[in-house]
């Protein structure tokens, strides 16, 4: 197994950067991660006067994987997702989010996390549900903001990038790039207030390779659900995106007529906000695995037309 350190740190996606490490398709990679403040506010005498706001949402990285070529889909199994023993959570103030114009300041909390829950006024614990916020490959123009969520992954805070799933991400770049970071020990879908409760860890992924796929979108999947995951300067553009993204994956790649896979995803599927606080927004459109399944399987039956 290779480990990254969070010494390898960058603040955002370039086709520029210098890999961290260079592996074989296959190989088992943990990459260790600052929180999303890089450490700023772990201090107890932190406050947001003295942060600084360039080191926002570092991520530890990038990994250059070897054989990977414009076109070709890395895919990423996360095997693991352990959070450090403190968390940071604030709401509330001038930061940004929907509940900031509800508080009438900035609220900020250093939060116990052990035996599987965070410590909230010592006595409410909240079950650790860790997840990753940005994880991204290099875009083939600009350098992007770790901050910012777009084709290449990012700052996507989806709860789903968690434990147990698969994120397959597009390689617009040689070796792709990989870097990942801004764990999160628990965030509500949508973070609607600032962030998560912020945290530190270590990610164990295995790093595989997919050919000429030529999906330049981020896809998802884990033990109930296929997701698409989509950004837009809206949530309107984010979704209309995310539908037709998931409709293209149903049709075209797993080979559903079209009526079928509309069908499908009106039936079984869900449009869920992951983010409104970035720069870009984040939504997701998720379609369950099992009557997927089924409509694969009855795509090689006769359509009987008729009620039953």
């Amino acid at each position: 197994m290779i480990r990254i350190s969070k010494e390898h740190v960058i603040h955002a996606h370039s086709p520029l950067d210098t890999p961290a490490a260079a592996v074989d398709p296959g190989t088992v990679v943990e990459f260790e991660t600052y929180d999303c403040f890089q450490g700023q506010m772990l201090p107890e005498e932190a406050t947001y006067a003295t942060y600084d706001r360039s080191l926002a949402n570092p991520a530890t990285g990038p990994l250059y994987v070897n054989g990977a070529e414009p076109g070709d889909t890395l895919k990423i199994t996360i095997r693991k997702v352990e959070v450090g023993p403190v968390g940071i959570l604030d709401a509330g103030g001038t930061r940004s989010g929907a509940l900031s114009g509800c508080l009438s300041r900035n609220y900020l909390r250093r939060l116990p996390v052990h035996d599987g829950y965070i410590w909230y006024r010592d006595q409410i614990r909240i079950p650790v549900r860790p997840m990753i916020g940005v994880i991204g490959t290099a875009p083939a123009g600009e350098p992007v903001s770790t901050v910012v969520p777009m084709d290449h992954g990012g700052n996507m805070d989806c709860t789903k990038i968690a434990e147990g799933a698969i994120l397959y991400l597009p390689v617009f770049v040689p070796g792709g790039l990989l870097a990942l970071g801004d764990l999160h020990a628990v965030m509500g879908e949508g973070e609607i207030g600032n962030c998560g409760v912020e945290i530190s860890g270590n990610v164990t992924v295995q790093v595989d390779l997919q050919k000429q796929t030529c999906r330049p979108w981020p896809l998802l999947e884990d033990g109930t659900h296929w997701a698409s995951i989509a950004y837009g300067e809206t949530l309107d553009i984010a979704s209309e995106k995310a539908v037709r993204q998931m409709y293209e994956y149903l049709h075209r790649e797993c080979g559903l007529g079209e009526e079928d896979a509309g069908m499908l995803m009106e039936m079984a599927g869900d449009l869920i906000t992951c983010q409104i606080v970035n720069p870009c927004k984040t939504v997701r459109f998720q379609v369950d695995r099992e009557i997927l399944g089924m409509f694969l399987a009855g795509k090689k039956q006769p359509y009987k037309q008729g009620l039953r």
